[in-house]
């Protein structure tokens, strides 16, 4: 909705956004096409650190943010490591930004999207006032035995895979908060899943009353 010209109905993602004024200038027409800019939650984490039992337990019980997984839309398409899966992160991008037309902001649950090298260059990032990254982890052991006890369906008990999941894990400890954009976190460690789904409830209203 948002990238096509509500004046001469030209299609573009790449306008001119004055984020201040809430317009993006259509490159064709000139005219200031206007959008509701909110802002973006994004809870990351490698997997197994909670972030899907996480959402289960949120989805229904927070009517001021809009709250989604990522993985629904994920088609072999998107698996472009070479480009660093950009089709994926845009795509999703987008649909948040049309989804808080609506004036209710989008908070997404998704791996790679607690990566900001992998949303801050995105062109539908500009749409948003601003994007804040809350990443969950947990300690390597504790990783390991969640994975371990996935269903076999989900092909999480392989060492390659496991591994993977620890290498982002750490990653994720390590960012460091003098770095920008900043990144939020949670340690899940030792904390029961009430607790968890509590923390991500403050983080997301606390950044809520600050957008």
């Amino acid at each position: 909705m948002v990238n096509t010209c509500f004046q001469c109905g030209e299609y573009c993602a790449d306008k001119e956004v004055d984020i201040e004024n809430k317009t993006a200038l259509c490159p064709l027409c000139g005219y200031k096409n206007r959008f509701l800019s909110m802002p973006l939650f994004i809870v990351g984490g490698a997997s197994g650190t909670g972030k899907s039992t996480v959402l289960k337990e949120l989805i229904g019980n927070m009517d001021n943010v809009i709250l989604l997984e990522t993985d629904i839309i994920w088609q072999e398409e998107f698996n472009k490591p070479e480009n660093n899966y950009r089709k994926f992160f845009e795509t999703w991008l987008r649909i948040a930004k049309n989804i808080s037309q609506s004036g209710r902001p989008v908070v997404l649950f998704g791996a790679g999207f607690g990566v900001p090298e992998n949303i801050e260059p995105c062109t539908e990032r500009r749409y948003f006032s601003n994007i804040n990254y809350l990443n969950i982890y947990c300690s390597d052991d504790e990783l390991e035995k969640r994975l371990i006890k996935r269903p076999q369906w989900r092909n999480c008990q392989n060492k390659e895979f496991i591994d993977k999941q620890k290498e982002f894990n750490n990653w994720v400890k390590n960012y460091g908060k003098e770095k920008k954009p900043e990144i939020d976190l949670i340690d899940t460690t030792n904390l029961t899943l009430e607790k968890t789904v509590e923390n991500v409830r403050i983080w997301i209203n606390e950044k809520m009353s600050n957008k």
